[in-house]
């Protein structure tokens, strides 16, 4: 039979057990929020005038490629106007890049969020990502811009296939 002291033992072994249940779901609730929050700050910065006036700016450089680019804008690391704008957006998607990478950010909300800008973005930085990773020898400059056009791409592909 079951005596007092067992069953007072039994009911604080499932309190503890309840415990500890609904902290990790509050954590998890708290680290959700906080990749939100983060998303949405981002999203602020994006919707910002400085950078509406450089997504702009960027969007209308007309260039073939790292060469012409170079010869109508000035260098990579030249104070020119263009190459400002153009520096500013493409480090903003480098960060968010690195922060889908590690998942600091939801892919799903990143998408729905930053798809189509993305997609333009790479479209007109492809060519300036690939020159300067020959210009410096380094594979890795802007891996992590590219690396979220393609996770946007693939986020793509699969709504198109549900649909």
């Amino acid at each position: 039979m079951l005596d007092i002291p067992s069953i007072s033992a039994m009911v604080a072994a499932i309190g503890v057990i309840i415990g500890v249940v609904l902290t990790v779901l509050q954590l998890r609730d708290i680290a959700k929020t906080r990749h939100t929050e983060l998303i949405m700050r981002l999203y602020s910065t994006y919707g910002s005038n400085e950078f509406r006036e450089a997504i702009i700016k960027v969007m209308n450089l007309q260039f073939e490629d790292y060469e012409d680019y170079v010869k109508k804008y000035g260098a990579w690391f030249s104070d020119e106007p263009a190459h400002k704008a153009m520096a500013m957006v493409g480090m903003f998607f480098e960060g968010l890049g690195i922060l889908l990478d590690e998942k600091l950010i939801d892919a799903s909300l990143t998408y729905k969020l930053f798809s189509t800008p993305i997609r333009l973005f790479w479209a007109k930085f492809k060519p300036l990502a690939e020159g300067l990773r020959k210009e410096f020898n380094d594979p890795t400059v802007f891996e992590n811009c590219e690396y979220l056009y393609n996770e946007m791409q693939k986020r793509e592909q699969q709504a198109t296939k549900i649909q």
